[in-house]
């Protein structure tokens, strides 16, 4: 029987195998270049001392290819729950030095234990993905094991904040769990995300090109857009990821977490009065007006590398959370495009799934022109913008700087889709279109007869601009709730957010709508 003293051992002995992972010299390649082991991420992700582990001892159940005999230490992952400043969060992360971190049966069953453990009690769940993907030896039993994943991420959208990090090499089906969760943060130079990976290109295609640029985290960044943060090392990934669940509730039924950051709601800004330029062609940074509105200073910025013509960023207001999207004038003048209107809009269905108000900030010429963006269903992208406005029911603050013509002024956020409090500076210009456009159109013949069409012309734009380039004619229709000095901006701002905190609105009954695609 042995004593129950024997048994202590026994376990610390089995304790000590599975926390020795896939060995000393696997752990040690593992560590090269800086990267950390799965247990060490989990002591970093959560508060010193309350990562509490499960299922330490599952192990596969595999038989083919000498499986039998192939002990994999805690079957390639490690599960469990802790806290993250003091609020409780679940956690796997892939153990790459247990047979490459590959998912079979098992390793699914430990990850879809604690997803389900995380939306019955309403707590952020967080994925640390490093695996070389599918336990080929296991066959259809991997494939199931993804697919219980995958599931499950879409029972949980909505319902929990769900984060992944990629922190190594992520192939094949192993990429759609990630993309299926709120955000994916990937480490540069170590980390990487595809389908079909560089081998299988050049042999299918014949195109030679590399990990990093296929995969790598500013490819996600920058190009496809599957990644919204990009980080310098594991340590940093992982404390951005703390950073961004400070923002978050724990789920869908609470409000995000309020922190007293010690900053005036009275505070006004002096500069904001002069930051828009006399030129209505010159561009400004809008980051510059976020920041001096905002608590101290501080955002957290998804999707920073990726179409940057539209800022997507949480903040606080008087210590409540927000979520802002801001047309960004110094890139392709702020106007709205395909990648813009795919990068707001999952960012506001994700704010108003969670909780958290709406501030958006328009400087918008319009649409951008030419034949990519129609041939690449710029209809359909940008009705993504006017569907998700229109559905959002947290309380939606639109601040309007500069200009805000036609069709763009009514997918950013108008009051026409459902915004509760619009706010003008007095440099708004709201109109079907900029001067010069609309001189061209309503006074071309006007124009054309004229002895002087150049001089003719100018008259005519100065007069559309008198009439229309202004914040006046909307605020005369009540489209405009208040045209306020640039400077007033915070404290007019954190007074509607506070009165409109406990908005409550419905909307008909259905299983679900069918957003644009």
């Amino acid at each position: 029987m042995g004593s129950v003293e024997d048994k202590i051992n026994e376990l610390k002995a089995r304790e000590a195998k599975m926390l020795a992972m896939g060995g000393a010299k696997a752990v040690a390649k593992h560590k090269e270049n800086a990267r950390l082991t799965a247990r060490e991420r989990l002591d970093r992700l959560f508060d010193k001392g309350t990562f509490r582990e499960i299922d330490m001892f599952v192990k596969h159940r595999s038989v083919n290819f000498d499986m039998p005999s192939v002990a994999i230490p805690s079957d390639g992952v490690v599960t469990g729950h802790g806290q993250v400043d003091g609020r409780p969060v679940f956690a796997f992360a892939q153990d790459f030095t247990a047979r490459a971190g590959s998912l079979g049966e098992m390793h699914a069953q430990k990850i879809c234990k604690v997803m389900d453990l995380a939306i019955k009690a309403g707590v952020p769940f967080v994925g640390l993905n490093d695996s070389g993907g599918a336990r080929i030896q296991e066959g259809v039993d991997a494939l199931c094991g993804y697919g219980n994943i995958f599931y499950r991420n879409s029972l949980a959208s909505g319902v929990i904040p769900q984060i992944s990090a990629i922190m190594g090499p992520t192939a094949g089906g192993a990429v759609y769990s990630p993309a299926m969760t709120d955000f994916v943060f990937m480490v540069k130079q170590s980390s990487y995300m595809f389908i079909t990976g560089p081998e299988v290109i050049k042999a299918v295609t014949g195109e030679e090109i590399s990990f990093e640029d296929l995969g790598g985290a500013m490819a996600h960044n920058e190009k496809s857009g599957v990644a919204q943060f990009a980080c310098e090392s594991d340590a940093e990934t992982l404390e951005r990821i703390r950073t961004l669940l400070a923002y978050l509730p724990s789920n869908n039924m609470e409000d995000p977490p309020r922190i007293d950051t010690g900053d005036d709601p009275r505070r006004t800004a002096a500069a904001l009065d002069g930051i828009i330029p006399e030129n209505p062609n010159t561009g400004y940074d809008i980051k510059t007006v976020i920041r001096s509105i905002v608590d101290k200073g501080e955002i957290l910025e998804p999707h920073e590398y990726f179409a940057k013509n539209i800022v997507v960023c949480f903040a606080r207001l008087n210590g409540r959370t927000i979520g802002i999207i801001a047309n960004q004038p110094n890139v392709l003048a702020g106007c709205l495009d395909i990648d813009a209107s795919d990068k707001a809009t999952r960012f506001i269905r994700f704010c108003d799934a969670f909780n958290i108000p709406l501030l958006t900030i328009a400087d918008v010429p319009g649409y951008l022109p030419g034949s990519q963006q129609e041939w690449g269903g710029i209809i359909r992208h940008g009705a993504k913008l006017l569907w998700c406005y229109s559905e959002a029911t947290v309380p939606k603050l639109l601040l309007i700087t500069r200009k805000d013509y036609g069709g763009a002024y009514i997918a950013m956020s108008s009051r026409h889709l459902g915004a509760d409090m619009v706010f003008a500076w007095p440099t708004a210009e709201i109109a079907v279109m900029g001067a010069e456009g609309a001189a061209n159109v309503i006074h071309r013949k006007e124009i054309q007869s004229a002895a002087q069409p150049a001089a003719k012309r100018q008259e005519k734009i100065k007069e559309y601009r008198d009439i229309f380039a202004n914040p006046y004619v909307a605020a005369g229709r009540g489209y405009v709730d208040a045209v306020i000095r640039p400077s007033e901006t915070r404290p007019r701002l954190i007074d509607a957010l506070e009165i409109m905190c406990t908005k409550r609105e419905l909307r008909p009954p259905k299983k679900h709508g069918n957003i644009p695609t």
